[in-house]
Order: C-alpha cells, then structure tokens, then sequence
C-alpha cells in the first residue's frame, strides 16, 4: 500500500512495504514498490464512514502504464472498510492488472 511522500517522511518508513519485502522473499516473488504511487496527501481516513472514505480516497492513486503483471496483490498492514485497498485494487485494473488480491495482516470492524 503506497504511502504519499509526506506521511512516509513523518512516519519513517512504509509498513506495508516492509511487509510485503518478508512476505515476498519468503514466496520467492518480485515486490514492486515503484508500480504505482498514492498522489494525494489525503486526511487520515479514522473518524469517517464509508461513503466519505471512498470520496477521500478517489483519485488518490496512480499506477504504471501498462502493468508488466496480469496478477498482483496489494499488501496492506490494516484493513478496516476495504475503500482503500477497493480504489488502489481500480487504478491498477485500469492499468491492466486481471486478478488483484489483498494481504492484509490484520482486519478491524
């Protein structure tokens, strides 16, 4: 799950990618860190229900035209409603991705 540039350099570092780099060499497959990118610096989405999640994240995402892969997984460290995994999942189908799963450690309600 693609962090903006802003929380990355507040937070450190990206927890999902970090993730995804044990996950990745444990399966022997390739992590695409770069593949796509989040654009814009969105509100935290904490507080908001799902409708307004979605509107927060629309547009928010950018992927690398056209994907060299037909299948990828989106590696997130929570997942709480899915809008966000829901609209990266959009923007890389729309970049040619066939099959998107999620891995995501842990889920809330």
């Amino acid at each position: 799950m693609p962090l903006h540039p802003r929380r990355l350099a507040g937070r450190g570092y990206n927890q999902a990618l970090e993730i995804a780099r044990v996950v990745g060499q444990a399966l022997t497959i390739p992590i695409a860190a770069r593949s796509c990118r989040r654009i814009l610096a969105t509100p935290p989405q904490a507080g908001l229900d799902e409708p307004a999640r979605r509107r927060n994240l629309r547009g928010a995402f950018v992927a690398q035209t056209p994907l060299p892969w037909t299948h990828v997984a989106i590696v997130d460290d929570v997942m709480t409603t899915g809008s966000t995994v829901s609209e990266l999942a959009r923007v890389l189908r729309r970049a040619g991705a066939v099959t998107v799963v999620v891995w995501a450690v842990a889920r809330t309600a």
